[in-house]
């Protein structure tokens, strides 16, 4: 079903690598979260992601990205925005919204990529649910990156997770390898069967990412081809992090 991408094994050198490309892309999105309040525009937030990038001598990998060509170097999405969101002068965050921030961050050849969603002001009994259920199926795949489980393992543990709460997981958007490249393999979807799939090594480096939604798993994309929106409006969370498997625990590298 999804297109399977070269897997790369890193070497220790090249983990250190990306956990300096982690901690920086970490800071990154602390930044961003600071400016989370009513009446910052989306633009506003991009800025201040760029800004930080700048002063690590990074950039995004998502900027001129794709087709059209991506304009902003993170996503931001709002409330039924799932992912990929464009960032805009006019786009201004209001009390109550949920907001979702991915970024990527290349530094010295290799790319880290995370994301969290966040409430703005006062939200939802809803909205904070389903951002702490995203949250902790993140964790819940994360626990399953060890030498010898396979993706299926990890996918099944975030669905199971998800799904138990009564959400939704998407089923077209996945977590991927990345590496030298954003998208790497191998991909790991939202969903799946425990016990299928590859067998994880030590050196894989993998950004995991749970998108959920409150209605259904079903997407669109909206006219301007990047923005996805939950086919029923309802409320949608997405949280990443890269993470390495290791010949013990998983290690996080988008960690300040």
């Amino acid at each position: 079903m999804f297109h399977e991408r070269r897997i790369n094994i890193k070497t220790p050198a090249e983990l250190k690598i990306m956990r300096e490309a982690g901690h920086i892309n970490a800071t990154v999105l602390a930044k961003v979260r600071e400016l989370l309040q009513p009446g910052v525009t989306t633009a506003d937030l991009n800025a201040a992601a760029e800004e930080v990038l700048k002063s690590h001598g990074c950039v995004s990998p998502f900027k001129g990205y794709g087709h059209p060509p991506f304009p902003t170097s993170i996503t931001v999405s709002i409330n039924d925005e799932m992912v990929h969101g464009i960032p805009h002068p006019k786009r201004k965050l209001k009390d109550g919204d949920i907001v979702s921030i991915d970024c990527g961050t290349v530094y010295q050849g290799y790319v880290a990529d995370s994301a969290f969603s966040a409430g703005v002001g006062q939200v939802s009994k809803e909205a904070q649910t389903l951002l702490e259920v995203t949250e902790a199926a993140l964790h819940a795949g994360i626990s399953q990156m060890r030498k010898g489980r396979r993706t299926g393992d990890v996918s099944a543990a975030i669905q199971k997770y998800v799904e138990g709460h009564g959400l939704h997981v998407t089923r077209e958007y996945t977590g991927h390898g990345v590496g030298k490249d954003m998208h790497e393999g191998p991909q790991v979807p939202n969903y799946g069967a425990a016990g299928s799939g590859l067998v994880l090594k030590p050196g894989m480096t993998i950004a995991l990412e749970p998108m959920v939604l409150v209605g259904t798993y079903e997407t669109r994309v909206l006219p301007d081809k990047w923005t996805v929106v939950s086919a029923d409006g309802s409320l949608t969370a997405h949280f990443e992090h890269t993470v390495a498997v290791t010949e013990g625990e998983p290690q996080i590298l988008t960690v300040l």
